[in-house]
């Protein structure tokens, strides 16, 4: 018997009341109501259209009464069974609805827009070829010399090639639209429609080999590559100095996989990160790399995933949404720097994508490759209690040396009257630089020029109306703006409040160069922050420039402290190590370990020796310390210490219920009743609850923002709780007027 009923998962549906919904296939939607497809459904009180996925097929329902499918959107599945078992695991794991999971999976370009018209169509090019054989046409090309000498160029020139772009054949050949019209309404030429890939730039010169490996990477390829050959799924962790090859390596165990015939999955956590990488891996395999990241345009990242789809790509290398790359037969996913918290999602669903790569390799019994100069401390206590293979390349490439680190008390500076960002020595080091033609990196995590503008004499400080934070001052267009909301305002000449005189407080990226500019007015200084970033439209085009014209010095936020290859680049400036130290994050002090060291691996990665300068208020904190040796064991080894006398991650797992909204007693309120709910679960036991409590920034764009965090084993019968909670909020009149939403390890 045919199927008659559809499980759809519906677009409409809030967390609450997500489920599968019964729906009627009508008889002549019979053949195309397919598992995987889109499909437009009636929906609540007022039977509002509204988008569906199938989810499963069914000859019957436990319900009398079912409303009809409207219509089929896709002529074939978008999405495999597989897949939609991801999206059902993903519900259950990040607390979002099935259809929230799938619209995180595919591009954006694939969806329909509100008159139920595709965001991108397919991009489709003429075609000519000829319809007579080949002997035939020359001679016809030959009769036609004289009389139509057009008509004889197109087809003398068909004759040499299979098939040719119409638009390109009348170019070269010089001949008219209506000539080309005439030989097809002769029957002598054909011309159709051929689907085109629109893609981004990649490597196209001629393949190069495998990179040679020295004695450490042959020992870790070896080891990781046993792995792969096991039928059982696996996680193992690469831990290697900045500059010690783990690239190399990565290549070797690729080039494996796809000589049997299998896919390869390679993350990278910034969108900076991919051009060097596309560049690097693009000429080693050529065409079979996909690339998938947000700053392709909507039609690129919609052919790119056909493009995999249909198993005409086998590497596929991207950022964070790239881990759903729907590739066949999947033998390896590497996640390069995977300490990086952009791999966790802001936004619902608030997904890890280690996580789903975790259940990828163990659906298809694959590796998962985690790679480092930096490894998470629970990734690297995993490693080494056993649940992680364990591999380490303990050398930089060819035995370089790590870059010479010095520390640099900022008080000491100001005591001697330097009240600038550039200390003395800092400034001796980039002089000094300029002149053997070398090149620098300063490092500073915060754009604009001032962290807050402040009256000396009442102390009045510009702060966002929208949101609960001061206003950052920037310099290039002399506005006050928030790095939350967006609301921009021009700075006054005097204090509004008082009259008094407006002081600058703290540093960004601006700052530091016009202080450079005026240190170094002969020289060009780049800066690499969002700010210069948008305009521009690409990380790339300003890596090249910095490359390319061998800028001096280049100043920048977080971009460009991991992953980036300057040979030039002997000399890396942290302008202010301790600004994301001292914050109320279990995770401080491992974020600062991480980015001072990847930021000092910047520097000597060519033939000459590098050197960093560490500019602090707190030389004596052992974790810059550390850092400036860039001794990550002995990091570690104090970490994990304080991780358990915390019972922070890896001893337990935290957990959130956030609330937002315009009110903040309700807020508040809503919020105790969570914690109430929760220790008066059936779990209750098993539960350390904290709260209320406001994030570090408690209000945005005029919503308050609190959250109650919890501390357990995380396992099925909390998660089922928390789930259960959910539901009573999205349903009890007491919530109304609150968002409420759950996370895994929230990032704030």
């Amino acid at each position: 018997m045919a199927a008659a009923v559809a499980k759809i998962a519906v677009s409409a549906a809030l967390y609450y009341m997500d489920r599968p919904y019964d729906y009627l296939i009508p008889n002549e939607l019979a053949e195309s109501a397919a598992v995987g497809v889109r499909v437009t459904v009636p929906f609540g009180r007022g039977n509002r259209s509204c988008e569906g996925i199938i989810l499963a097929l069914s000859e019957n329902s436990d319900y009398k009464k079912l409303k009809s499918i409207i219509s089929v959107l896709d002529e074939t599945p978008l999405l495999s069974e597989e897949q939609i078992k991801m999206a059902l695991f993903m519900r259950e794991r990040f607390f979002c609805t099935v259809y929230d999971a799938i619209k995180a999976m595919l591009p954006a370009g694939l969806w329909f827009k509100e008159d139920g018209k595709r965001r991108i169509n397919d991009k489709y090019i003429e075609m000519a070829k000829l319809s007579i054989p080949t002997e035939d046409a020359q001679r016809l090309a030959d009769s036609k010399r004289r009389r139509s000498p057009q008509q004889a160029n197109i087809i003398e020139m068909l004759c040499g090639f299979e098939c040719l772009p119409s638009r390109e054949l009348l170019r070269f050949t010089g001949a008219s639209r209506q000539t080309l019209t005439a030989l097809k309404k002769t029957e002598v030429v054909e011309l159709y429609k051929k689907e085109v890939y629109r893609r981004p730039e990649i490597y196209t010169d001629e393949i190069l080999p495998p990179p040679q490996l020295n004695a450490e990477q042959e020992n870790a390829y070896e080891g990781i590559s046993a792995l792969t050959k096991d039928e059982k799924p696996h996680v193992a962790l690469l831990f290697g100095v900045t500059g010690s090859g783990k690239t190399s390596v990565y290549i070797h165990l690729i080039r494996e996989q796809l000589e049997k015939n299998r896919g390869a999955l390679l993350l990278v956590p910034e969108i900076s990160l991919t051009p060097q990488m596309i560049q690097t891996f693009s000429s080693h395999f050529g065409n079979t790399v996909a690339v998938l990241h947000s700053s392709l345009s909507a039609g690129e990242r919609a052919d790119e995933w056909k493009r995999i789809k249909r198993g005409q790509a086998k590497l596929i290398i991207g950022t964070r949404s790239a881990v759903f790359a729907p590739v066949k037969s999947l033998g390896i996913i590497i996640i390069d720097e995977e300490q990086e918290e952009t791999y966790k999602s802001e936004n619902t669903p608030r997904y890890d994508a280690i996580d789903i790569a975790k259940y990828r390799c163990i659906r298809e019994h694959c590796l998962l490759l985690l790679g480092s100069a930096t490894p998470n401390i629970v990734s690297r206590y995993k490693a080494e209690t056993g649940v992680y293979s364990f591999f380490t390349l303990p050398n930089r490439f060819n035995n370089k040396e790590l870059p010479n680190v010095q520390i640099i008390d900022m008080k000491r500076e100001l005591r001697n009257g330097n009240g600038s960002n550039i200390s003395r020595p800092l400034y001796e080091a980039l002089k000094e630089n300029i002149e053997h033609g070398e090149q620098s990196i300063l490092f500073i995590n915060r754009r604009g020029a001032n962290k807050l503008i402040s009256c000396g004499d009442c102390g009045y400080t510009y702060k966002c109306p929208n949101c609960s934070v001061p206003l950052t001052f920037h310099s290039s267009n002399n506005r006050l703006m928030c790095h939350y909301c967006g609301f921009s305002r021009p700075i006054d000449r005097e204090c509004p409040q008082c009259g008094g005189i407006l002081k600058r407080v703290g540093a960004g990226t601006q700052l530091v160069e016009d202080e450079l500019r005026s240190l170094f007015p002969d020289i060009e200084i780049l800066r690499m922050d969002t700010d210069t970033v948008a305009p521009v439209g690409s990380h790339e085009e300003l890596f090249d420039k910095f490359k390319n014209e061998n800028i001096p010095v280049m100043v920048g936020t977080q971009m460009v402290t991991k992953g980036l290859n300057f040979e030039n680049v002997t000399l890396v400036g942290v302008i202010s190590a301790d600004q994301s130290l001292y914050i109320s994050d279990y995770r401080a002090g491992e974020r600062t370990f991480s980015l001072i060291t990847q930021v000092v691996g910047r520097s000597g990665r060519g033939e000459k020796t590098g050197r960093a300068i560490i500019q602090t208020f707190t030389p004596e904190n052992e974790t810059i310390i550390q850092a400036a040796k860039q001794d990550y064991e002995a990091f570690y080894a104090s970490e994990i210490q304080l991780r358990q006398l915390q019972n922070a991650p890896p001893f337990s797992d935290f957990l959130s219920i956030t609330v937002t909204g315009p009110n903040e007693e309700q807020v508040v309120k809503a919020c105790r009743d969570i914690r109430y709910m929760l220790e008066n679960s059936t779990v209750g036991d098993k539960l350390k609850v904290l709260g209320p409590t406001p994030l570090s920034v408690v209000k945005v764009n005029n919503r308050y923002r609190y959250r109650v965090n919890i501390s357990c084993c995380v396992n099925s019968q909390i998660r089922s709780v928390i789930a259960q909670i959910l539901h009573e909020c999205g349903t009890n009149k007491n919530f109304k007027g609150v968002s409420v939403f759950a996370d895994a390890d929230p990032a704030d």
